[in-house]
């Protein structure tokens, strides 16, 4: 196995997050939510709503089924910000227990198979 040349939490910020945010906007759109508040309860501009909606940020990372149904029962419990960040929090947890930020990171480079440094143990 070779070391990654991007640290795990790179590999998070810069594409992890931004996908997940795309997910969150598509499926409280779906929900019925307008683009205004979206942006309030995302934290984001509006105009970064647009792009995320329009598949002009985060259109790299596609995540399986199984994450993408998670992102969208997330959104089913968005009320506030508050519950926005919590559901957030919950997502990336979720990212990092099956393993799905690793399929991505694998993706990007190459011979991290059976790479396990996200996975500490105690």
């Amino acid at each position: 196995m070779n070391i990654p040349e991007k640290h795990p939490q790179e590999i998070e910020m810069w594409y992890i997050l931004p996908a997940i945010r795309k997910e969150l906007v598509i499926s409280l759109k779906e929900k019925g939510s307008t683009q205004k508040k979206i942006a309030e309860l995302l934290n984001l501009t509006e105009s970064a709503v647009s792009q995320y909606m329009k598949s002009k940020r985060a259109k790299d990372i596609i995540f399986n089924p199984e994450v993408k149904q998670y992102i969208k029962d997330a959104a089913e419990r968005i009320k506030d910000q508050k519950t926005a960040y919590q559901e957030l929090q919950r997502i990336i947890q979720y990212v990092k227990k099956t393993k799905a930020i690793c399929q991505i990171h694998m993706g990007m480079e190459k011979g991290l198979e059976g790479c396990d440094i996200c996975f500490l143990k105690e």
